[in-house]
């Protein structure tokens, strides 16, 4: 398939319960009589929102998770889910909902809270405390770095430093690069395996014992940690890790689509997002796959599964589809075609529009005509809903909705995969591990050193 332009599942640890406080909303931000782009663009902004106005008061940085409305005394800050949140303050600034100097002091303060925060030979916790930086364990051997959330950090801290490049902007490109130089990526090697590892705790060494590989959301850990300037993995640990020499290959078809990797029927769709919301998959090819005909494929999949339904899940359909992780009414579940619990999240089509743009659509057109007060908020869609059991969530999540932003905004106009393509040691790292793409080509980059 070519580009439209130029693991397995791991299982997921009780989160900390946040206290919330849900008060009467206002109407949905949505209206539905608009054409596609005004209403793509208001489903940007109010997305935006969580990260703007829901951020953390005192470090700028992403809350892990909000209620309906942000909770003052919610100091639970996600590592990952601010690298999306510095991509959505790209594209606000891009779009102008947000002025160039608002932005600038907002990353400034984020950056202050990042120098400032815990972290282990350079690389970030899961989560922190927004108020001091100290580490908030993710479970009880996951209380050191975490490489995964590491690398979506810095797929945005790298989009931003390639943003800001007048000559006034210097100081946010020196100090980001600070933070990207000091990142021991090789660190999370163990025992001379030729594999990463995603967890590493001061305090209980390697117990978590999560080898990094794929399939799953995580291309974007290997491509940064081949891209190090000073920390960097040799390409055959992403052979053997990330790839284990080709046994992440599918291949198999699922509704008459093939697959070319990862687990049956592809497993959730934040595999399709989270490394590509920097990572431009259009062309994006190496020895294993195409990845723009494995995402796409991938999406089509997940769509296809709720054309079929084989479980006869009330309310699925060709407008009504996207299994990913989420909210659930039992708590946050990994919902898939392989495991599919009933339970759509709007983020998995609306994340998907680059690949399936009539299908998205359409899924986002019918998400506006259910109950405005239940579905929707300040902060765009909730992250999730049952037709089964007619249930919504009360809450928004970091990490769904911050690809809403950034996935749309590709769609639109390619911006943060411009940008995250246009650097230089990323060039260099997607060589260096055997990919070809067009944008590989030579040019002039001053802000990578």
């Amino acid at each position: 398939m070519q580009p439209g332009i130029c693991s397995g599942i791991m299982p997921f640890p009780k989160e900390p319960q946040l206290r919330m406080y849900f008060r009467v909303e206002p109407p949905s931000p949505f209206i539905a009589g608009n054409d596609d782009d005004t209403v793509l663009e208001q489903v940007q902004r109010a997305c935006f929102r969580y990260f703007w106005e829901g951020a953390h008061a005192q470090s700028g940085l992403a809350r892990d998770r909000s209620g309906r409305t942000a909770d003052p005394n919610n100091d639970l800050v996600t590592i990952g889910g601010s690298g999306f949140g510095f991509m959505g303050l790209l594209v606000a600034t891009e779009r102008g909902w947000i002025s160039r100097i608002d932005a600038r002091a907002r990353i400034e303060k984020m950056l202050s809270a990042l120098e400032s925060a815990e972290s282990y030979n350079g690389i970030f916790p899961h989560f922190i405390n927004g108020a001091d930086g100290s580490t908030v364990p993710f479970s009880r051997f996951d209380d050191g770095g975490d490489l995964v959330e590491t690398s979506l950090l810095f797929q945005g801290l790298i989009c931003v430093r390639q943003y800001f490049s007048l000559a006034g902007e210097l100081t946010i490109r020196d100090r980001i690069n600070r933070l990207w130089h000091r990142v021991q990526w090789n660190s999370h090697v163990r025992n001379n395996e030729k594999v990463l590892y995603w967890h590493h705790s001061p305090k209980f060494g390697w117990k978590r014992n999560v080898p990094i590989r794929g399939w799953n959301e995580a291309l974007i850990t290997y491509v940064l940690a081949a891209a190090s300037p000073g920390f960097a993995i040799e390409n055959d640990i992403y052979h053997y890790g990330f790839a284990a020499n080709g046994a992440f290959r599918n291949g198999r078809d699922y509704y008459g689509v093939k697959l070319p990797l990862g687990p049956d029927y592809g497993g959730p769709l934040f595999f399709a997002h989270y490394s590509f919301c920097g990572l431009d998959p259009r062309g994006l090819v190496d020895r294993y796959a195409d990845y723009w005909e494995q995402n796409c494929n991938h999406a089509r999949i997940n769509y296809l599964h709720s054309l079929h339904n084989p479980h006869g899940y009330p309310g699925y359909g060709r407008e009504c589809w996207g299994l990913t992780s989420s909210h659930g009414p039992s708590g946050y579940a990994a919902s898939s075609p392989g495991l599919d619990l009933g339970l759509v999240a709007p983020t998995a089509a609306l994340s998907s529009l680059p690949y399936l743009p009539e299908e998205s659509m359409r899924a986002l057109r019918h998400f506006m005509t259910l109950p405005a007060g239940k579905i929707a908020g300040r902060f765009g869609f909730v992250d999730a809903f049952s037709p089964t059991r007619k249930w919504f969530a009360r809450t928004y999540l970091a990490i769904n909705q911050g690809p809403i932003i950034a996935m749309i905004e590709n769609h639109r106009s390619g911006l943060l995969w411009r940008l995250f393509m246009s650097a230089p040691e990323i060039r260099a790292s997607l060589a260096k591990l055997g990919f070809t793409s067009p944008c590989l080509t030579p040019t002039t980059e001053p802000n990578s050193s």
